[in-house]
């Protein structure tokens, strides 16, 4: 009920529902980028699925050559008039604001007759130059129209040509007026030009930020969201989805890990990623989870287990209760309340660490699995890879990862990209459904979802430590 949604494929997502009602929102670009269309496309849907009527002002072109270039869309403009729900005006600025400044005056009238509660005009960029030997006055108008368009609560689309896109300059009405959308017209690739949408500011909503490809299709105006060019059709109910523990990361995820996937942390020493996994595991166990651990060099059982009681979990209790397992590649002394958790294969060569692997271990995971005992791994990748070798994981991530597909667990891999190389890193990402990249930047750290089972792509978040449990948010 807060926003007037656009109607118009892919921007309400980038508005978070739509423009803010009441809103006077400027939409500019370069000649040739569509903004006629999409302030016909948001009067046209309003009228068609949301019954708010409209109005069209234009300064340059006669309500004829209107109503011919929107018929190619679908779009009856005549017919909306008929029936009351619409009015497609040409007049000149002066007339216009003199009209607006009159008690009772034509604009008003067409207000009330109408019902009208959204308006587009088209452009603003002459109003400017109604004084253009006053830059005072130039802004008095403009400050005028905003001030009328408030007074009527009139949903505003006012657009602006934008001749000079590498300008540093920044216009006054881009202050003055509550939201900003940016068409353009780019050369891309030496082949062809690229039209591309970015909304810069809009009051009051939270937006998807950056610049968004748009097609102006038969049906006008379609924006393809940047994070979703390569989208997969994917199931999102709640069973399908695993709680990391971390709020703001499930809402990123959509929801949180998808059931049944092989996902990977690319990071690197300097960021803090222990508090994101613990998290994951202490959610896992919290969900009653079978879990299995591969141990890196750098975290002992005891070093987990301070952190899994950060999140109140006793790690004690879930192995006495057998639901945590460990993998050991280091000789290393545990507590002898462990020792049947822990599997030990620092002295296996990597044929006879297979065998233990597709021979004693899976068995046993295939085997809880049918009794419907679910099944979640993490593990270190870096460390096999120093244990076993580049070319052992080459041979084998892909085999070990499809059977944990096809056995319904999900997987977290740590791994650090740089640190292994572009073609091992491109083979892994391949490997996976998922990526999640959080590194350090100056003294902040980010985190980004660049690759997702749906195809969505994050924008990069800050990681804000906090000091109660889960320790982290992103922002």
């Amino acid at each position: 009920m807060h926003t007037a949604a656009t109607g118009i494929t892919g921007l309400d997502e980038i508005l978070g529902g739509g423009i803010p009602r009441g809103s006077a929102i400027i939409a500019e670009g370069a000649p040739g980028t569509g903004k006629t269309t999409l302030g016909i496309q948001f009067l046209y849907n309003g009228i068609h699925d949301y019954g708010e009527n409209g109005m069209f002002i234009t300064f340059e072109e006669f309500p004829d050559q209107i109503y011919t270039d929107m018929n190619r869309f679908g779009w009856d403009l005549r017919a909306l008039e008929r029936q009351n729900q619409l009015r497609v005006i040409s007049l000149s600025p002066d007339t216009l604001i003199d009209q607006m400044l009159t008690p009772n005056g034509l604009f008003e009238q067409m207000v009330n007759e109408i019902d009208c509660k959204r308006i587009v005009i088209d452009s603003i960029s002459l109003l400017k130059f109604l004084n253009m030997d006053s830059e005072i006055k130039g802004r008095q108008i403009l400050y005028t129209l905003r001030n009328i368009l408030r007074k009527f609560k009139l949903t505003s689309l006012l657009i602006q040509e934008q001749s000079n896109l590498d300008s540093n300059h920044v216009p006054f009405e881009h202050f003055i007026f509550d939201g900003l959308i940016r068409l353009s017209l780019k050369k891309h690739l030496q082949l062809f030009r690229q039209r591309t949408l970015e909304v810069l500011k809009m009051r009051g909503s939270s937006i998807i930020e950056g610049e968004h490809i748009y097609r102006i299709t038969e049906i006008g105006v379609y924006v393809i969201l940047a994070s979703k060019t390569v989208a997969d059709i994917q199931d999102a109910q709640s069973e399908f989805r695993l709680k990391t523990g971390i709020s703001s990361l499930d809402d990123i995820l959509g929801g949180g890990l998808d059931k049944a996937n092989i996902y990977m942390l690319d990071t690197n020493s300097k960021a803090n990623y222990r508090n994101i996994i613990t998290s994951i595991l202490a959610e896992r166990i919290k969900a009653g989870d079978q879990l299995l651990t591969i141990l890196s060099s750098i975290q002992s059982i005891e070093e987990l287990a301070a952190l899994l009681k950060l999140h109140q979990v006793d790690l004690n209790k879930v192995i006495e209760e057998q639901k945590m397992y460990f993998i050991e590649h280091y000789n290393r002394p545990i507590s002898p309340d462990w020792k049947n958790a822990v599997f030990h294969v620092n002295d296996l060569e990597n044929d006879k660490y297979n065998h233990f692997l597709r021979y004693e271990l899976y068995p046993q995971i295939k085997n809880d699995l049918k009794h419907d005992k679910k099944w979640f791994v993490y593990y270190d990748l870096n460390a096999i890879i120093n244990e076993r070798g580049t070319d052992y994981v080459l041979r084998n991530f892909a085999s070990e990862t499809a059977y944990a597909r096809s056995m319904g667990m999900t997987v977290l891999v740590l791994c650090n990209f740089k640190e292994v190389g572009i073609n091992v890193a491109s083979f892994l990402e391949r490997s996976c459904n998922g990526v999640l990249k959080t590194w350090v930047d100056g003294s902040y750290q980010y985190l980004q979802i660049t690759k997702a089972s749906n195809g969505d792509i994050s924008k990069p978040y800050l990681l804000e430590n906090m000091k109660e449990s889960p320790y982290i948010r992103l922002i």
